[in-house]
C-alpha cells in the first residue's frame, strides 16, 4: 500500500526543468496521472525529499521514470523525527518506462522514519536530467 495516500506529507526537489513548476513540478509525481511528471533541470546530483507528518514504517518504494531520463547510481536516506539518520542504502534503477519496486534492507525494517531523501548521483540522460512519473512509499 502506498503510504503517501494515507498520510500528509510535503516534498522538495533539487530543480525543475526551466523553473516551470506549472508544467514540470514535483506535485506531478503524486497525482496518479500517467501523462504528468516531475522533470528536473540539468546537472547532478538531483534529489527528492519527502517529509511525513507522522513517522511511518517503510518497507520499500516504487518509481516510474521516463526511459532515457532515469536515475542510475542512487541512494535512499531515511531520518527519524529528531533528524537523526537511521538508514542509508544504494539502489540502481533500470533505464525503462515501467514502474520499478525496491525493497528496503532488513536493517531498517520496523524503524519509523519522518523524512526520506532520494539522491540520484547520475542519470541515463547525458545532461543529468531525471523525469519521474510516479513515486510511492510502500508499507
Amino acid at each position: 500500500m502506498n503510504i503517501l495516500t494515507k498520510t500528509n506529507f510535503s516534498s522538495r526537489v533539487s530543480s525543475v526543468l526551466n523553473k516551470d513548476v506549472k508544467q514540470y513540478g514535483k506535485q506531478f509525481m503524486f497525482d496518479t496521472n500517467e501523462d504528468t511528471s516531475w522533470s528536473s533541470d540539468e546537472g547532478t546530483p538531483q534529489w527528492i525529499i519527502l517529509v511525513l507528518d507522522e513517522p511511518q514504517n517503510i518497507n520499500g518504494f516504487r518509481f516510474q521514470f521516463q526511459g532515457g531520463f532515469a536515475g542510475q547510481q542512487s541512494n535512499i536516506l531515511m531520518y527519524s523525527a529528531d533528524g537523526a539518520e537511521i538508514h542509508q542504502e544504494s539502489f540502481y534503477p533500470e533505464d525503462i518506462n515501467s514502474p520499478q519496486e525496491f525493497k528496503i534492507q532488513n536493517t531498517a525494517l520496523g524503524t519509523a522514519c519522518s523524512k526520506i531523501k532520494f539522491v540520484f548521483h547520475s542519470s541515463t540522460d547525458l545532461f543529468g536530467r531525471i523525469i519521474v512519473y510516479s513515486l510511492e512509499l510502500l508499507s
